[in-house]
């Protein structure tokens, strides 16, 4: 009798209970920010394109026309947050084909591209004030520019951008000596020792990911896998389930978790999205997908409540539920039934 867990029904429960905050007024997620909708969307679409279950669907094409009225063209001052709606919208054109999300992405790579100048060498403003250049930013800004190369492969510009955005992130000084990337830079354009997120540790993989795919260049796979190690190494508990860096190593209640602020916990889940497919590429690709086994049992295990919603602390115990909380999980859930489930 074949007693292995059932990946892709944990999944589907994940992406239920996520739509239990779904706004058909606004086409948002309640609890969500501006930024975690895009990552609840992205989350829900990858559900959606890796197990073949429409049941949620139609939320994209209803957040399409609905959560633009909030910031029109999905952009704000933000140029991080234009990213993480970029990509949801790239994910949406692979999904469904239609070129009204691809062109949605194109503008907001336009509009992106104004936050980059000299400053520091190069690279690309947090946002519209123009006082910080940090990972995240830029690591969406590679990415971006690698994946509208790859889907419009005749625009010769989107490769150059990719190409000069990893040239300044590899010199930029934010990957630190174990691999793993800090924050962003300091007044004086040095690494400025910040927090290694998690989620700065799995942009960066989509990007390079993505530039190995365009130019077989192996040194990107190389890098890839110094920093994907790195967090395996650095940013997991002696269980093996990810952690941020300011989660407490041992909580002895679960108000350790409430560490995590609101945008930290959509955090691990981008990680592992982009682990995910980093994975596919890479000779590691066994220990990677060993970790993301590892961390959908501890999510549904000992992070999940009745309603099968995930708390922020994925070794448990769980703390409280909302969107983030739940977008976040359904993507090591969603990347272990890919891996592990059943194929329909």
């Amino acid at each position: 009798m074949d007693s292995s867990p059932d990946y892709r029904a944990r999944a589907a429960a994940g992406a239920r209970a996520q739509q239990r905050w779904y706004s058909r007024r606004t086409g948002l997620w309640k609890t969500a920010g501006w930024w975690n909708a895009a990552c609840a969307l992205t989350a829900l679409i990858r559900y959606t394109a890796c197990t073949g279950d429409r049941s949620h669907a139609g939320a994209i094409g209803h957040t399409f026309a609905r959560a633009g009225r909030r910031h029109e063209g999905f952009i704000n001052k933000f140029y991080d947050d234009n990213g993480w709606w970029a990509l949801a919208w790239v994910a949406a054109y692979d999904l469904t084909g239609s070129g009204r999300y691809l062109d949605a992405a194109r503008a907001i790579f336009a509009r992106n591209l104004t936050g980059w100048d000299g400053t520091c060498g190069g690279g690309t403003w947090w946002n519209t004030d123009r006082k910080y250049k940090n990972a995240v930013t830029n690591e969406l800004f590679l990415t971006l520019a690698a994946a509208l190369h790859q889907r419009a492969p005749g625009d010769g510009e989107y490769l150059r951008w990719a190409l000069r955005s990893w040239e300044w992130l590899e010199g930029s000084g934010m990957i630190g000596p174990s691999g793993l990337v800090n924050d962003g830079l300091n007044a004086e354009c040095r690494n400025n020792g910040g927090v290694t997120w998690t989620y700065n540790q799995g942009v960066i993989l989509g990007g390079l990911a993505a530039l190995h795919e365009i130019t077989g260049d192996a040194a990107c796979l190389r890098q890839g896998e110094i920093i994907a190690d790195a967090v395996l190494r650095e940013l997991a508990t002696p269980a093996g389930t990810l952690a941020e860096p300011t989660e407490p190593a041992e909580p002895t209640e679960s108000a350790g978790a409430r560490r995590l602020d609101g945008d930290q916990t959509q955090f691990k889940g981008i990680f592992i999205r982009y682990l995910h497919e980093f994975a596919g590429r890479s000779e590691r690709a066994p220990h990677y997908r060993e970790f993301i086994r590892v961390n959908a049992e501890a999510v549904w295990d000992r992070a999940r409540n009745r309603r099968d919603q995930f708390g922020a602390r994925w070794g448990g115990p769980f703390d409280r539920a909302d969107a983030s909380r739940q977008s976040s999980a359904l993507e090591v859930l969603t990347a272990a039934a890919d891996l592990y489930g059943e194929k329909s």
